[in-house]
């Protein structure tokens, strides 16, 4: 079926990817510093024949022995608690790493994938945001690293594109949620389920109202290959358009996991979007893509992992 380069590889989306590709009989390697990626994510892949890890800095030269069909980038920190800690390594991996990566694309004639993101988008105008939007940035803010840093990305993307002719492709992900997220990745679903689990109260930035949309991890990956595996080369929204907001998010999991915690607010960090949902019209019609996974199971799925999680780390302490 292929062999198929996940650079993030060991990361919440990277490990979920390398399963589905897995499961659809391509070889696999698996790419990634662990700068924030985890072992644990691809733990149970090991002595596969179709699947190898090399422990890697995508902003150095990057060497893979052999033909690749795919190249699928999803190295880079991913949560506003990542990329305000580590700006700089931020807008390497998105600069650096994603020429290096192109340059390997070019070199074995791979189809290359960016993860690109909704951030690109910044805190919109529009709404909801179609691809055709080139979005309300602020490049010098905090939240800048990582947004102005996947817009550079698709920028050089496209240019290897039209340049070199490199067979591209972009996904821009809206918030994803599933098994494997880190619990002390800092975005709203760990958090408040991680709070819920301890008796703790929810924290809720800003006065709740802000909308975001939520997509389960397989409904993701399952746009991603269909975009790998299409001829489009513009950019496509992959995410769920239905929106919700944080504080009726907050509810339902607090609903979700019982216990009674309260939730407490405190002020909204700079620049953080307003709203957050994804057009995506050209998903459906060029992909034949949507999301099947309804909220309520998805965030069960996802309260089962973390509730085992949190068990097993309490044990070992």
């Amino acid at each position: 079926m292929g062999r198929v380069l996940i650079t993030g590889g060991a990361g919440f989306l990277g490990s979920h990817l390398t399963d589905l590709m897995l499961s659809h009989g391509h070889e696999v390697i698996g790419m990634d510093n662990l700068l924030t990626g985890d072992p644990a994510n691809i733990a149970h892949l090991a002595g596969r024949d179709d699947y190898q890890f090399i422990k890697h800095n995508v902003t150095n030269y990057i060497y893979v022995d052999g033909p690749l069909d795919y190249i699928l980038h999803f190295a880079s920190p991913a949560s506003p608690i990542d990329y305000l800690q580590l700006p700089i390594q931020t807008l390497k991996v998105g600069s650096l790493g994603t020429h290096k990566a192109l340059g390997l694309a070019k070199e074995k004639g791979a189809v290359f994938l960016l993860a690109s993101t909704s951030e690109v988008y910044g805190d919109p105008l529009v709404h909801p945001q179609p691809e055709s939007y080139w979005g309300n940035v602020n490049p010098v803010g905090p939240r800048g690293v990582y947004d102005e840093a996947k817009r550079f990305a698709e920028a050089i993307t496209m240019a290897y594109c039209r340049f070199h002719g490199v067979e591209t492709r972009i996904v821009r992900i809206f918030n994803t949620y599933g098994p494997r997220m880190r619990l002390d990745d800092g975005r709203a679903l760990p958090a408040f389920m991680c709070q819920a689990l301890r008796g703790e109260p929810l924290t809720v930035f800003g006065d709740g109202t802000q909308t975001r949309s939520f997509c389960y991890v397989s409904d993701l990956c399952a746009g991603i290959y269909q975009l790998m595996t299409s001829d489009v080369k513009e950019p496509v929204n992959i995410g769920n358009p239905a929106e919700i907001t944080i504080g009726q998010f907050a509810e339902k999991v607090i609903e979700l996991v019982g216990g009674g915690s309260e939730i407490t607010y405190q002020l909204l960090p700079e620049d953080d979007p307003k709203v957050r949902q994804p057009d995506i019209t050209r998903a459906q019609e060029l992909l034949g893509w949507a999301p099947t996974v309804d909220l309520s199971d998805g965030l069960q799925r996802t309260l089962d992992d973390f509730r085992g999680r949190l068990s097993l780390g309490a044990s070992e302490s």
